[in-house]
């Protein structure tokens, strides 16, 4: 069943293992309920995100229509033409050791057109400023959703870890134990027949 030495060092060392796996098993499960934390709190933060982004996008929708009585299509779609552009960069986050992408957003200006020399009508702007704010909550929302499968992905990993260490491992350990002490065992009962039958020998020699 087992090829573990029958010696009580070996049982010592055994014991030690156990108490590693424990202690480690321990760690993850703190671990994964951190994570489990900040996964249903990222829930959250979507959930109320989206409802804020429906409510920016009919903003937007209603300033666009007004822009574009005000000023008309095709100057409308000029002036889109002429505006900065949006740059991004991503950094990692860390949380409890998962690496999550963090995105940052910037105007990148067009060469030769700077923002400041075009003459934008203020219905325009206004429903530039809506749809930009739209803009950067879909790329938030995006980024957040993102790290739920990213934190979904390492928890279902310490899930699969914990119940090697806590279902596997850590009960062949013990078996281990159980067989080197039983072994150990009658070892010992075998050597008191031994002495048993020898002084027996002795005794009836002397006699």
């Amino acid at each position: 069943m087992h090829n573990a030495k029958l010696t009580r060092l070996e049982m010592m060392r055994t014991k030690s293992k156990i108490k590693i796996a424990e202690r480690g098993l321990e760690l993850l499960k703190m671990k994964r309920a951190s994570l489990v934390l900040a996964f249903f709190k990222m829930i959250n933060e979507i959930k109320l995100l989206k409802v804020d982004l429906y409510g920016i996008i009919s903003d937007a929708e209603d300033r666009i229509k007004i822009a574009e009585i005000y000023s008309g299509r095709i100057r409308l779609e000029r002036i889109a033409i002429e505006q900065s552009r949006i740059g991004a960069s991503v950094e990692a986050e860390n949380i409890m050791g998962v690496k999550i992408p963090n995105i940052r957003l910037g105007a990148k200006a067009r060469e030769n057109v700077p923002y400041e020399l075009i003459s934008v009508p203020p219905p325009v702007h206004d429903a530039k400023e809506s749809f930009e704010r739209a803009f950067r909550m879909l790329i938030e929302i995006a980024e957040k959703e993102n790290s739920l499968r990213k934190l979904l992905k390492e928890i279902d990993k310490l899930n699969r870890r914990s119940n090697a260490i806590e279902n596997i491992a850590v009960p062949r350990m013990e078996e281990i134990v159980e067989y080197i002490s039983q072994g150990l065992e009658d070892i010992e009962r075998d050597q008191l027949v031994s002495l048993k039958f020898i002084k027996g020998k002795i005794n009836a020699e002397a006699g």
